[in-house]
């Protein structure tokens, strides 16, 4: 079985916007009711749940009406950070009947190519995790101020995107484990000594952080209506 959990407990800030981000309206429809569709999309997912606010269960029922597959369970409360958001995901899907995998994908990601979980769940045969992540290819530069300071070698660097992957076991022992502090799930794993692969992410499966963003996602929208 293969369970996603989906992490929409931030606030959003950086945005700026009234709602949190994965409330906003994205072509008709909220970000998240568009993540959703997209893991609820893949075959192979048994199990979706979604980590929320406290303060969030009314926009959530908003955003989720009329979404009736059965797959997807109650919304989980998160924690004051990421890392505990998704350790409190992990701990409901523990309860009951837990799954051998699980995919932790952000909210903010509403346009997941199903190649990508495809990719990810495969790695997962032979990897005790897995990650979308690009190559960087742009120069990197170190910044001081608004000045140039120095170049950065970029070889062997990548952009890590979600979803990350793992055998639930394992992700869930290495977040109780691990700092709620971590920038993600791949860093809990790899300080609990987990091998981590890393798959080929996608550029379409950007994540919404900022007003240029959304403005993007939903030009995006308006170019390819789905």
């Amino acid at each position: 079985m293969t369970a996603v959990l989906v992490v929409a407990a931030g606030r959003g800030t950086r945005l700026g916007a009234d709602l949190p981000k994965q409330y906003l309206d994205l072509g008709g429809q909220p970000v998240l009711r568009r993540t959703l569709s997209a893991v609820l999309s893949a075959a192979a997912v048994t199990t979706v749940r979604t980590v929320i606010h406290p303060e969030d269960a009314d926009l959530y029922a908003a955003a989720t009406r009329g979404l009736s597959d059965p797959r997807l369970g109650p919304p989980v409360p998160g924690g004051a950070t990421r890392a505990a958001s998704v350790r409190a995901g992990l701990e409901a899907l523990a309860k009951g009947d837990p799954p051998d995998t699980v995919l932790i994908h952000d909210a903010a990601r509403p346009f997941l190519p199903q190649a990508v979980i495809a990719a990810v769940l495969a790695a997962l045969a032979t990897h005790d995790g897995a990650i979308a992540a690009l190559p960087v290819v742009d120069a990197l530069w170190r910044g001081d101020g608004h000045l140039a300071d120095s170049p950065v070698p970029r070889d062997g660097l990548w952009r890590a995107q979600t979803p990350q992957g793992f055998r639930f076991d394992a992700i869930l022992a290495a977040h109780r484990a691990g700092s709620e502090g971590a920038a993600d799930d791949a860093e809990i794993a790899r300080a609990a000594g987990l091998a981590v692969a890393l798959v080929p992410g996608a550029d379409s499966n950007y994540k919404i952080t900022t007003a240029a963003d959304l403005d993007r996602a939903r030009a995006d929208i308006a170019a390819h209506p789905r």
